[in-house]
């Protein structure tokens, strides 16, 4: 497995994670999200998987992690870094931000640190997963060691 800038900010920190490598091809299943898609691919639970989504609030980028069984509550994500709108970044825009690809955004290694929040569901669980900064790169970590790491918010921010 090579590196990324994630797994590199992970290992710099001494945080302890677990990679997981996985292929989807969402055209097997047409029932599942991409998300769900990745959970069993990684067998994991879905509810434990988490997306990462670049959003404008206030014309400032925010990081937002929800579970890729939901969606991102924009208003909720606006209260949540004082705010008064949000709305979703354009693709370029996130990858300039963050230095990856849509697809493969990581919340940790980002060329540009951003202000992150995370949904509340994430601290009841023992173990979350997200990209590991490349399609088909899962990193598995406690939400504690998460939070911490980027110094995110936990709020209300999903959309069950």
């Amino acid at each position: 497995m090579s590196a990324t800038p994630a797994t590199n900010q992970l290992n710099q920190l001494g945080v302890q994670y677990e990679l997981h490598d996985y292929q989807v091809n969402i055209n097997d299943d047409l029932e599942k999200t991409y998300g769900e898609a990745v959970a069993d691919a990684i067998g994991a639970p879905p509810e434990a998987v988490f997306k990462t989504l670049v959003a404008s609030v206030d014309k400032q980028l925010v990081v937002a992690i929800v579970p890729v069984s939901g969606s991102l509550n924009l208003k909720g994500l606006a209260r949540a870094v004082g705010g008064k709108k949000a709305i979703m970044a354009e693709p370029s825009e996130a990858e300039r931000a963050t230095g990856y690809v849509v697809g493969g955004i990581s919340p940790f290694g980002q060329k540009k640190r951003l202000p992150t929040v995370v949904d509340k569901s994430m601290v009841e669980l023992a173990l979350v997963y997200v990209s590991g900064g490349r399609r088909g790169l899962q990193i598995s970590l406690t939400p504690a060691d998460l939070v911490e790491t980027l110094g995110a918010t936990v709020a209300d921010i999903a959309v069950k």
